[in-house]
């Protein structure tokens, strides 16, 4: 299913700032196309595309883009979800859905809970990558293994790249009996009307997309081929395998905000998104980041209070109650409750940490101060 009911694309002259950073970046070389999406109390006000989505292929508002890790928030949603049924909460420990978890014995994981998972203070062990491995071997290996080193359940905190969200993934298919790619689609997906946006693909609704899939070259060769992608496409992974028109993912953070001001979502109650997106781990230094980081249940929460600088966040205008989540040197998206404003950008290329969080702050910038007068920011 293929969706036409994607809002309009907006003229770029009427958020020049933003369109500055985006084009600059195209023009330097930092990236070859990079899409945004921003609306005011539910209003479009930005939303178009700049330079390629691929060789001889425009980037456009529609193409499909990789979110990377900005796709963890929707296992949380997940667990959300389950919870307002009835069917778990966020202290029960992860053992009590998975039990072959604990069943070596290993020291300190009979004491995870979903808490520490979504708050990344669980110090599972890390895998880097599960290229070819089957969904239920996965499973396996993560339950083999132990916590890190010198990790203390709930206290210690390091941001968790992927492993974790394996878990998560799983007990999302335990307690509901779908697999959790079938399940965000149909819980999530659907009923936000993101009808372009998936967990995995299957070869033939990859190629169906054509011209509207995007590249994020890594290096060169193999994993910037067209060919390298439609792999991956089917490829699930919780952590980080959604994709979508990054206006899609917008839509995602415009129903977190309704949700957060206190109207209830098609998808979850206003009191359930207040709970994900507040404070629950505070003042923690992230071993995997290296800055004190405060985060709700699988959003990022502001951390501007630790360092006004601070790069993983959403900018110098965000207000401390922002929310969100990136994605590995891509992208970001977030809400503002004070502002009302819900914003979703990619770049499609990993230039590594730094260029990439300066381009990501200059463009959360941009955007604030493009909208100023509608956000009530002063000149």
């Amino acid at each position: 299913m293929i969706d036409q009911s994607h809002p309009p694309p907006t003229d770029p002259s009427l958020t020049p700032r933003s369109l500055e950073v985006m084009q600059s970046g195209v023009d330097s070389g930092l990236h070859s196309g990079a899409q945004i999406y921003a609306s005011v109390n539910g209003r479009v006000a930005a939303n178009f595309a700049v330079g390629k989505a691929a060789a001889g292929v425009a980037m456009s508002t529609d193409s499909l883009v990789p979110w990377l890790s900005n796709s963890k928030p929707l296992g949380a949603v997940a667990l959300a979800q389950l919870r307002e049924r009835g069917l778990l909460d966020f202290d029960d420990r992860v053992a009590g859905f998975i039990p072959e978890f604990t069943r070596d014995g290993k020291s300190g994981k009979d004491e995870i809970t979903l808490r520490h998972i979504l708050t990344h203070t669980a110090g599972l062990s890390i895998f880097d990558d599960f290229p070819e491995a089957s969904w239920d071997g996965i499973i396996a290996t993560i339950c083999a293994a132990g916590v890190q080193d010198d990790w203390v359940v709930g206290d210690t905190a390091g941001y968790d790249p992927r492993t974790s969200w394996y878990i998560l993934g799983e007990v999302v298919r335990r307690v509901d009996g779908r697999d959790y790619g079938r399940y965000v689609r149909e819980e999530i997906f659907e009923p936000l009307r993101m009808l372009d946006s998936w967990m995995s693909m299957t070869r033939a609704q990859f190629a169906e997309y054509g011209d509207r899939n995007a590249l994020l070259p890594i290096t060169d060769g193999e994993q910037s081929s067209m060919a390298y992608y439609e792999k991956r496409a089917g490829q699930m992974a919780p952590a980080g395998s959604a994709r979508g028109p990054i206006s899609e993912l917008g839509r995602f953070y415009e129903a977190m905000l309704t949700g957060f001001r206190g109207t209830d979502t098609t998808v979850l109650r206003a009191d359930s998104v207040k709970l994900l997106a507040s404070r629950h781990r505070t003042g923690k230094p992230d071993l995997t980041m290296q800055y004190v980081m405060d985060w709700g249940l699988g959003f990022q929460i502001d951390s501007k209070r630790y360092a006004p600088t601070h790069p993983y966040g959403f900018g110098r205008h965000a207000s401390d109650s922002t929310f969100g989540h990136g994605g590995m040197q891509s992208s970001n998206a977030f809400a503002d409750p004070d502002r009302g404003l819900a914003v979703a950008f990619f770049f499609n290329s990993r230039p590594g940490e730094a260029a990439h969080h300066r381009r990501s702050q200059q463009l959360a910038a941009a955007i604030y101060e493009d909208l100023g007068e509608d956000l009530g920011l002063e000149s």
